[in-house]
């Protein structure tokens, strides 16, 4: 089992949440350019996942500016769509783009009573937690009796050629072009290296698994460049 903590100390929370407050305003150019526009299609596949599952009641957890809530609620356009994240900058770019209800709230402390939601999603968000344990423990509580999880996360091609492609355009390449696009290198060298310490495949199946959670599951797309990882609340 992987200890969050030990790798926790470049995720101070204050930390985050000034860098993601300052790139905020060129955050979505960011990441369309730098990710090919990939990024539509990965939102698209989790919103399919989630209107599979007809939940009535969703909280995007870490939402950002909005943009897996939008996607979710054009999937699910019955469906009341919650958007929380600790970054007050985030949410008014989410607010403005038409996200109809968000709240500024703490990952490990969510303003929720038990059973909350049917469905709960996270986007490239459980990465930059403190602790990954409580975060997944967090979400187990807010959620309803066989509610669902979805985590979207960037994870390392299993397949070697593309493993060392990927790794050079991480560390070389996206540093530079995140500078350029946001001048804030210093947001994107810490991307590359959250990356490599966050666990993927099987670690992460167990980790979830491994606070109350069932049925685990990954499903690799782009090559593997990003995952998503699926289970149900355990009774």
């Amino acid at each position: 089992m992987i200890d969050s903590s030990q790798l926790s100390q470049s995720r101070d929370p204050e930390t985050v949440r000034a860098m993601f407050g300052s790139i905020a305003r060129r955050y979505d150019l960011a990441n369309h350019l730098l990710s090919c526009g990939c990024d539509f299609l990965w939102r698209r596949r989790a919103a399919e996942i989630v209107a599979s599952w007809g939940s009535n009641r969703i909280m995007d957890l870490a939402t950002g500016t909005g943009d897996l809530a939008l996607a979710l609620g054009r999937a699910l356009p019955k469906s009341e769509i919650i958007g929380t994240d600790f970054s007050e900058e985030m949410l008014e770019i989410a607010k403005a783009k038409g996200v109809q209800r968000v709240i500024m709230a703490d990952a490990l402390a969510l303003p929720f009573a038990d059973r909350s939601f049917d469905c709960v999603t996270i986007a490239f968000g459980l990465r930059n937690i403190i602790d990954w344990s409580a975060a997944l423990r967090e979400m187990n509580r807010v959620l309803s009796i066989n509610g669902h999880l979805l985590v979207m996360e960037f994870s390392l091609p299993a397949v070697p050629i593309l493993r060392s492609i990927y790794r050079s355009y991480l560390h070389r390449v996206l540093p530079i072009l995140g500078a350029f696009l946001t001048g804030k290198k210093t947001a994107y060298d810490y991307l590359g290296e959250s990356i490599e310490k966050f666990p993927g495949g099987t670690a992460m199946l167990r980790l979830i698994e491994a606070n109350q959670f069932r049925d685990a599951a990954a499903e690799a797309v782009t090559g593997g460049i990003v995952t998503i990882y699926t289970a149900t609340k355990r009774l």
